[in-house]
């Protein structure tokens, strides 16, 4: 029986593909009443999760022992007076009811009861156990405990104590979204004691309603609509907190006949909804909270485009893109999603100015890329208007500049690469003003200029003109932008000294905007000093050119959020400069974070605080130029290794395992380095010595939660800052983590792209050492099909590596039938040299015949002439046994050169070209190769069917075959040897075979037909139908 902590495997829905994960302990003992709590389990968890799994264990261990044997009276009194004696007593039994809800569907009203009566914190530790499990693990829960996750929520509505995702239709979705709306319709009067609920519940279902349209899901969408139309005229008021972006929502579900008459009040009789409303301008001037456009996307995806907008450099984006758009946005459902994306990239990711003067991929390149995502004119058009939704109605007293910049700034740097893009943003921009809503067409001009003019204002862009009156654009959108905005087509005087600072100056006084953000309102002084003596800055396009001078780290701003001791330990941490008394110190602090009174609460100013201490040691070459093990142990020396010393000696069921995971998690969001100077560690560290498989657990601790893109990213880092340490790494990576390694080419790209021959020799050495493998038999072919895109060195660098496996041929040779000859030429100059040392097969010959003829492609040919020389009889059987097999077969004519963007299909007339091909390729050397019998019986047998312009095509090849049947009807004596294959013979008239011939072709075709598997027909029947259907193709 497996362990309890295995019974609570519904947190956990694992991937292997996806999660890094290790054995379960299977010998674990379960207590007598828990041996029944759940039935399909899982032999595989991760390190970090089954701590939490063996906390939870022990609380319904606590009340399953407090409870054995008791009547529910009783029970209940047990559970009480063990949860007064303190707040670790009261949170244990908390949590194990909580947990047996979860698993026990019989006990779970139970539970709840008892839940209920022996909490004593209004259910605060449940409902943020619940939050955790809803934010981070809701979507891998099991199926049963997803159920009782709602259930519990159900109940928890009913007593007074709760991501839908949009743009996805799956049955879990749909399940979900239909679950919280029925608890929602059954709890209505609870519901409505809750403004922000009412406002949340209506825009996110205002919202999916735009993705149950199927016939399918009208049900369910009337069920919303309904739930929404009666939330709005009932509680408008508290809708009208949502502000601008409800109208843009409504918008999209105008024409349901139900919420069209509520459209029609909203815009002509507002006091049908509340006597307080005086009008759609009233919403539309409201700014829309970040609370209601973070909530239209599911944790994960917040966790990845804060990534990217945080870590991920520009010009390295793509694979995260691609990553991103397989993960999110590969449906057809998936194209509304778009709209909720580029409203939360303008309303909620504000970066910091440190951000904006860096090298990290900005807002407005993510937003053009989800631009070119769009495969519908209506998504389109939703797109553009959720970019420029802000700009509408836009008030610099009230709006933020940060939601209107990446708009201007897509069309700015799309105009040279992209000017399609540019265009259709102006035209859009344009032509908004007058058909958002007529009636208000002089309040969106306005919001339209206002904006504009913010824009120049805070030197976004330092003016206009080069993007209205471009060349690139069309004389008709040119005019229509110098009619709309006449004051920005003209390039303005450069500002006088004075204005520039006051505007400068403002900005610093404006702490609503902070340069942009309103969340990190503060210039740095470098900044400060430049606006006072009136210099020029465009803050987000121009880099800093002065030489940057190293100071002291400066901590102080988190310094004061430190304990007295913390603080204590820091302050010397950053006072000494020896590197010993910087680890003693530095395993004082690790000692105060593993206290039980620790307060996790400083953890992030900690982090910040280490962060800039040990920016040093992330600089410069991490590996020893000097391999041995006295250089490799003084290299993990460092104060930030003593981080890595304490997780990897202490026990992963230790609870300061988990605390030391969050330390470094914390860490990673500030230095990403982090990640593979802690593999590094793992594997030069004698502490560390087999203990590589930390790295999961520290993968599932990070924001990415996933060990895959973990691993990616961190080796991604390394072979940006330093190509040793990559290839150091690289055989133990293979080793430890082959799931994540052998199954696509991702990491082998990020390998041959830097490495210089001398690496790629000593990988090679590694591999025939048996200390790598790179390649395995079930992914190779997928990989070196990857690789067919690469460079030209990381593509011969890759058959080197593969060549250095032994790994049979023919696994591979099925990539012939997608090599190209003018494009391919690194493959298959690999393929051939490697082809010629080997016996050829009958699946080689056969790929090798199966390629397209061409007069410049040569492959077939040399290949065929080479193993004609050293293997002639058996390629000679091999091809005689494709001859006869595709000459059973009906065949059409078709253009083999038409073909080749197919893949290749072995036709007789391909055989037939390369074989003349080879014919000639012979002519100027002494070989045997076609006067041995199998050939000459194979093409006297494809003579004798096929038509009239396959024996013209091919007169000089089936002449080979005349003289062998004349040979053999002559008496023995004056048998005479064929002609050589380059002489063919004058034609003859043909003559009747003879019966020796027609006993070899019927034994022949026997041959063929029992490799086929199949009955052997009358020669003469086979014949006549063959030539019936070579009268047809005709």
């Amino acid at each position: 029986m497996y362990g309890r902590a295995a019974h609570l495997q519904y947190w956990v829905h694992l991937q292997s593909k996806n999660w890094g994960v290790k054995n379960w302990d299977k010998n674990k003992t379960l207590g007598e009443n828990g041996a029944n709590i759940g039935q399909t389990l899982f032999s595989f968890v991760t390190t970090l999760v089954l701590c939490f799994l063996q906390r939870l264990e022990r609380c319904v261990g606590i009340v399953q022992s407090l409870t054995n044997g008791l009547s529910e009276r009783e029970a209940n009194d047990a559970l009480t007076a063990n949860a007064c004696k303190g707040q670790p007593q009261h949170e244990e039994v908390c949590l194990g009811l909580f947990t047996l809800v979860l698993t026990e569907p019989a006990q779970a009203q139970r539970s709840y009861r008892d839940l209920t009566l022996v909490n004593r914190d209004g259910m605060s530790i449940v409902l943020g156990k619940i939050n955790q499990i809803l934010m981070e693990k809701f979507l891998k829960l099991q199926d049963q405990p997803r159920t009782q996750m709602v259930w519990l929520v159900r109940e928890l509505v009913k007593t007074g104590s709760v991501c839908v995702s949009g743009g996805d239709v799956s049955s879990k979705n749909l399940w979900l979204a239909e679950s919280i709306l029925d608890i929602l319709l059954e709890q209505k009067e609870w519901v409505l004691k809750s403004g922000m609920l009412i406002a949340m519940a209506v825009y996110t279902y205002l919202r999916l309603i735009v993705d149950h349209g199927a016939p399918n899901l009208l049900p369910l969408r009337q069920k919303e609509v309904d739930f929404c139309i009666s939330m709005l005229r009932d509680k408008f008021m508290d809708c009208l907190i949502i502000g601008r972006d409800l109208v843009r929502l409504l918008q999209n579900v105008a024409r349901i006949p139900e919420m069209e008459l509520l459209w029609k009040d909203l815009l002509h009789n507002p006091t049908q909804l509340s006597p307080q409303y005086t009008g759609i301008l009233q919403l539309l001037t409201a700014r829309t909270s970040r609370k209601f456009l973070a909530c239209r996307l599911t944790p994960d995806m917040e966790t990845k485009l804060l990534f990217m907008t945080s870590r991920v450099r520009f010009g390295q984006q793509k694979r995260y893109q691609d990553w991103f758009q397989r993960q999110y946005l590969s449906t057809a459902e998936s194209q509304s999603l778009r709209c909720d994306l580029i409203r939360y990239i303008c309303g909620v990711v504000h970066p910091s100015n440190e951000v904006l003067s860096s090298d990290i991929l900005p807002r407005w390149a993510i937003i053009g890329w989800l631009l070119t995502t769009c495969t519908s004119n209506v998504a389109a058009s939703n797109a553009k208007l959720a970019l420029f939704y802000d700009w509408l109605f836009f008030n610099p007293d009230k709006d933020s500049i940060m939601n209107i910049e990446p708009a201007i700034l897509v069309m700015h740097h799309s105009m040279k690469p992209h000017p399609a893009i540019t265009a259709t943003l102006l035209d859009f921009m344009c032509r908004i003003i007058p058909h958002f809503f007529p009636p208000l067409e002089s309040q969106v001009r306005q919001g339209v200029f206002n904006s504009l003019t913010f824009i120049m204002e805070k030197r976004v862009l330092a003016h206009l003109a080069p993007l209205f009156d471009n060349p690139k654009l069309d004389r008709e959108l040119r005019a229509m932008l110098r009619d709309r905005f006449p004051e920005f087509c003209s390039a303005p005087s450069p500002p006088t000294e004075g204005t520039e600072s006051s505007l400068l100056d403002s900005n610093l006084l404006d702490k609503d905007e902070a340069c942009y953000d309103n969340t990190e309102a503060a210039f740095s002084d470098d900044e400060e000093e430049l606006s006072t003596k009136g210099k020029k800055r465009e803050f987000r396009f121009h880099p800093i050119r002065e030489a940057v001078l190293e100071e002291p780290a400066d901590i102080t701003p988190w310094l004061d959020q430190l304990d007295d001791s913390m603080k204590e330990k820091v302050q010397q941490l950053q006072k000494t400069s020896d590197t010993e008394t910087q680890c003693e110190v530095m395993q004082e602090i690790v000692d105060l974070v593993l206290e039980d009174d620790f307060d996790t609460e400083q953890m992030s100013a900690l982090v910040s605080c280490l962060s800039e201490l040990f920016k040093e040691h992330f600089r410069g070459d991490v590996l020893p130029d000097e391999i041995t093990e006295e250089s490799l142990e003084e290299s993990v020396g460092k104060p930030v290794c003593l981080i890595f010393r304490n997780l990897v000696l202490m026990q992963e069921d230790n609870s300061g395992f988990s605390v030391l995971l969050d330390l470094l998690a914390e860490l990673y969001q500030k230095q990403p380095k982090i990640g593979y100077h802690l593999l590094y560690y793992l594997k030069a560290s004698k502490a560390a010595n087999g203990k590589m498989l930390l790295y999961e657990s520290f993968a599932q601790a990070t924001a990415l939660g996933d060990l895959h893109t973990c691993l990616m990213m961190d080796m991604k880092a390394c072979q940006e800052d330093d190509v040793r340490l990559l290839c150091f790494l690289t055989p133990s990576i293979y080793t430890e983590f082959p799931d994540e390694t052998l199954r696509s080419g991702e990491l082998l790209n990020m390998i041959v792209a830097v490495i210089d021959s001398t690496q790629l020799q000593e990988l090679m050495c590694h591999v025939m050492m048996g200390n790598l493998v790179m390649f395995r038999k079930d992914s190779v072919l997928n990989i070196l099909i990857q690789s067919l895109d690469w460079e030209t060195f990381e593509q011969y660098s890759t058959w080197q590596l593969f060549l250095a496996h032994s790994i049979p041929l023919e696994t591979i040779i099925p990539i012939l039938q997608h090599l190209k000859y003018k494009e391919h030429p690194e493959a298959l100059s690999c393929l051939l040299l490697q082809l010629r040392r080997e016996k050829p097969s009958e699946e080689m010959v056969k790929m090798v015949l199966s390629r397209p003829c061409h007069p410049e492609d040569h492959f077939t040919t040399s290949l065929l002439r080479h193993w004609a020389t050293r293997h002639d009889e058996t390629l000679g059987e091999h091809i005689k046994a494709q001859l006869i097999k595709n000459n059973s077969q009906p065949r059409k004519r078709q253009s083999l050169r038409s073909s080749s963007s197919k893949l290749a299909q072995l036709t007789l007339e391909q055989i037939l070209e390369h074989l003349d091909n080879l014919r000639l390729s012979l002519s100027n050397i002494k070989n045997n190769f076609f006067t041995q019998t199998p050939i000459l019986q194979a093409l006297q047998h494809v003579q004798a069917s096929c038509d009239e312009a396959h024996k013209m095509r091919f007169s000089d090849l089936f002449a080979l075959a005349e003289e062998f049947e004349d040979a053999q009807s002559k008496p023995p004596k004056s048998r005479r040897k064929a002609a050589p294959a380059s002489s063919p013979r004058q034609r003859k008239g043909a003559a009747p075979p003879t019966a020796a011939a027609t006993t070899e072709e019927e034994s022949a075709s026997s041959s063929a037909s029992e490799e086929e598997d199949s009955k052997p027909k009358a020669p003469k029947r086979k014949r006549k139908g063959l030539s019936a259907v070579g009268s047809d193709s005709d």
